[in-house]
Order: structure tokens, then sequence, then C-alpha cells
């Protein structure tokens, strides 16, 4: 009876150990930030007619920020894409009896969130760069400033922001790397 009481845990502690307590949440996270990126485009456009761009800025400014939406709905499909990609992938990333579980899964979870974000600079940067140049000229800072957006129009943008976004997807992927490769020094030095 004492023998139960004090290792009533056992079970919990060996499925913390294995390591799928670690990986099963990453890949639910996975998924809801696919539903996140599905969702977010339709936010983005409620939250522009709610700041009353159309009745400000007229036709002009209502056709440049469709256009532009169409860059925002192309970048959140390939998003949700990416995260419901590695959902299945974050499963693999550590094997059974690794010490050092949790540490390959945060580090996929940095390398997809660093994929995602670099994506999205790229095509929303660019998006935004050149529907703002084309159709709105010296009026693009004004549309920028109205959405809150850090974002400047021009051929400048339209070749920075492919540059930018694929550093950020090779800088996250770096981090990734070293710390799985920590992880899996720290593993084969166990053995």
């Amino acid at each position: 009876m004492k023998d139960k009481l004090l290792n009533a845990v056992q079970p919990l502690l060996s499925y913390i150990d294995s390591g799928e307590f670690f990986r099963r949440p990453f890949s639910w996270l996975y998924v809801a930030l696919a539903a996140a990126n599905l969702l977010a485009p339709f936010y983005v456009l409620y939250q522009t007619i709610e700041s009353g761009l159309f009745k400000y800025g007229g036709a002009k400014f209502g056709f440049s920020f469709f256009l532009i939406w169409l860059f925002v709905l192309a970048a959140c499909w390939i998003g949700a894409q990416i995260w419901w990609n590695r959902k299945d992938k974050v499963l693999e990333t550590s094997s059974e009896g690794s010490e050092f579980s949790a540490t390959p899964a945060f580090s996929h979870f940095l390398q997809t969130l660093g994929e995602n974000y670099g994506t999205s600079i790229a095509i929303i940067g660019v998006g935004f760069s050149l529907i703002a140049t084309v159709f709105l000229g010296r009026e693009a800072g004004m549309l920028g400033a109205r959405l809150s957006l850090p974002i400047n129009a021009g051929i400048s943008g339209i070749v920075l922001f492919p540059i930018i976004g694929y550093l950020v997807i090779v800088v996250s992927r770096f981090i990734a790397e070293q710390i799985r490769a920590l992880a899996a020094i720290a593993n084969n030095t166990k053995k």
C-alpha cells in the first residue's frame, strides 16, 4: 500500500521522460497556429473595415487594399501549410529514451516559427511595396501609417523584403540547428 502511494506519480513521470509529453502538445500547437494563419486574413479585413480605411481613402485605397489583402491571404495560406506540414515532423524530433527530449521539440518550433515569419515578411512586404508603388505612389506611406504597418513602399521594398524574409528563415534555422546539435551531443555523450 505504501509503495502504491509513493509510486503513484511514476506513470506520469515515465510519460514526461519519454518525450511524448513535449512532442504531442507541440503538434497540437502547430495545428492551432495553422488555423490561426487561416483566420488571420479575415481578421485583417475586419480590422481594416472597422478602421474606416475604405471611407477615408476612397476607391483607390480600397482597390489597393484588396490587392494587398490577396498577398496577405497568400502568405497566411502558405503559413498554414508550413505549420500543418511540420505538425507531423515535430513528433519525430527526439527518440524514446533521449535524456534531452524537450530541447529538440522547442528547437523545431523555433525553426518553424522562423519559416512562417520569414515567408510572411517576404510575401506581404513585396505585395505591399508593389501594389502601393504602382497604385498609390506617394500616398503609400499614408496607407502604411493608417494600417499601422512599418512598411515602406517602393522598389527598395520589392528588393529588400525577400532578402529580409530569407535572412529570417536562415537565422531561425541556424539557431534551431545549434540547439539541436547541443541536444544531440548531450544525448550521444550519455551513451
